[in-house]
């Protein structure tokens, strides 16, 4: 019966989902087919993960499902959310840095960062930056679907003129109703004390699917869920990072965009020093940068034009499992579409890139890498002639090991007069509009996350799982603290509510007492 189970498992929810879609149409649809953005609606009814991330946010339940959807969908076409761009916010919301994505927490999550010191309440900008934040989520859900977030309330040098609970109650609203599955935690870092009861109140606000993901820290304790490469140096961490506009942060690419060199054979303990590409900031994309140590790394632009690259190519592509899902690109077909799979195995250290020229011209491609210290791509630079394929493979030196936060960059630009012109030149000269991008992110295999323990313990360092148990005890230790604290206060409060009463009362007596008194006294 067991091995049944997950077949009768997908079969109830393609039902409900397929229920879901028949209702939406027969029920929320029936009465105008102007009551939500057509581009949403169609997303509705051919996005299944849309739909089963909405229907796994509340439980299963159909009727809470459609009802989801429901506000969801009329917030999207009430702030226009599919049309939002950069152009439509005001530019000194970008400026103040007050939001913004820089990141991983501990988990592989993306950090969604607000600096609440930079915010003051104003009843005048409030549409703006209820906008804002849609931005900087509609394009996260477009680069990074089904990719959770971190959100990272920094509250240190705030005060009560920085809270806005209206504006807390939308954030929240965001990944409670608007972003189903999104939120993977909310870490509230250095709350002042004072402003303890409002947060009681966020949390009622957060419900009991949510409740569970809200987490205080003070700066020791925000280390538990976030490395110190992540931390700026005010929470005790050592990222530089600072946030400047324009231009907007470029995903995980901007500082450095570095790229890799031919990946280097079994028997080469280290690549060659070479050439080294300048790194040219991007400015059309979005999210935020991992920093990377610069480094020099070799590139062979005509690999692949050369027999020996070509018999050296095929040779590594043999053992390498060749990617089953395909991106259509404008210029370039990119196989795998979204993510590259690495394991501690031999034959899982490797990953096979195919690019497809689906132009009529020559394609220039590079491939960039937020962890160029980890990974080998060959090649990392060439050009794909019309209707050709190029086979790029990518592994892990030495005894790196993957992770969830390392990203790829494929960049191809059409050659239309290419000649004999170097690359280099001609990605100084192509114009930015005219390049495709596509990014790649990588899936940790379940093998390479068993053998990571060993594997630093192999280094040296310290196994971690006795400070991650001291962390998790004195979390738990200031959550009782925490909820002790409370129901003191509730004490003290019920104690001087009663105390007025026994005072009340004891001058009702004494005021009887006299009453009683002065009728007994002979007149």
């Amino acid at each position: 019966m067991a091995e049944h189970e997950p077949q009768q498992g997908d079969q109830d929810l393609e039902k409900k989902i397929v229920e879901i879609r028949q209702r939406f149409k027969n029920e929320l649809l029936k009465d105008s087919t102007d009551k939500y953005d057509p581009r949403d609606v169609e997303r509705i009814e051919q996005d299944n993960a849309l739909v089963e991330a909405y229907l796994t946010w509340r439980m299963y339940v159909v009727d809470d499902t459609l009802k989801m959807i429901d506000e969801s969908l009329l917030w999207r076409k009430e702030f226009g959310i599919n049309d939002v761009s950069e152009s439509t916010i005001p530019r000194w919301m970008f400026e103040s840095g007050a939001i913004f994505l820089h990141g991983y927490d501990r988990e592989g999550n993306k950090l969604f960062w607000f600096k609440v010191k930079l915010h003051i309440k104003d009843a005048k900008t409030v549409v703006d930056k209820k906008k804002y934040v849609a931005f900087w989520l509609e394009q996260y859900a477009k680069k990074e679907p089904g990719m959770p977030l971190t959100v990272v309330f920094d509250m240190t040098e705030s005060g009560f003129s920085n809270i806005d609970m209206d504006f807390v109650k939308y954030v929240i609203n965001c990944f409670k109703v608007y972003y189903p599955k999104f939120l993977s935690k909310m870490i509230i870092v250095e709350m002042p004390w004072i402003m303890n009861a409002a947060w009681k109140i966020v949390k009622s606000w957060l419900g009991p699917e949510a409740i569970a993901k809200l987490k205080f820290a003070s700066k020791a304790e925000v280390h538990t869920y976030i490395g110190a490469e992540y931390l700026p140096p005010h929470l005790g961490g050592s990222d530089q990072f600072k946030y400047t506009y324009p231009p907007l942060p470029d995903d995980d690419f901007q500082t450095p965009l570095c790229e890799n060199g031919p990946m280097a054979s079994d028997d080469d303990a280290e690549s060659k020093e070479g050439e080294m590409e300048s790194r040219d900031t991007l400015e059309s994309s979005f999210n935020s940068e991992i920093v990377a140590k610069p480094k020099k790394v070799n590139f062979l632009e005509e690999s692949l034009r050369s027999e020996d690259g070509e018999r050296d190519t095929n040779v590594r592509v043999k053992g390498v499992r060749k990617p089953l899902t395909t991106f259509k690109g404008l210029l370039l077909d990119v196989s795998p579409s979204e993510e590259l799979s690495f394991g501690s195995g031999e034959n899982e250290k490797k990953c096979l890139i195919i690019l497809s020229n689906v132009t009529k011209n020559q394609v220039a491609f590079k491939v960039r890498t937020t962890a160029p210290e980890k990974y080998r791509v060959k090649p990392s630079s060439s050009r794909c002639e019309p209707g050709a394929s190029v086979d790029i493979v990518v592994s892990l030196h030495g005894g790196s090991l993957a992770s969830p936060q390392d990203r790829f960059l494929i960049m191809a630009a059409e050659m239309e007069n290419a000649g004999s012109q170097e690359l280099t030149q001609f990605w100084k000269e192509v114009q930015k509009n005219k390049i495709m991008e596509h990014r790649l992110r990588c899936h940790v295999l379940d093998s390479v996350k068993s053998a990571a323990a060993p594997h630093r313990d192999s280094l040296g360092e310290p196994s971690t799982n006795g400070q991650q148990e001291l962390s998790t005890a004195l979390m738990r230790v200031m959550a009782c603290n925490s909820r002790l604290e409370q129901k003191m206060n509730s004490c003290l409060w019920v104690q001087k509510v009663l105390t007025g009463l026994v005072l009340v009362l004891l001058a009702l007596n004494l005021l009887c007492l006299y009453l009683l008194g002065t009728a007994q006294r002979p007149s």
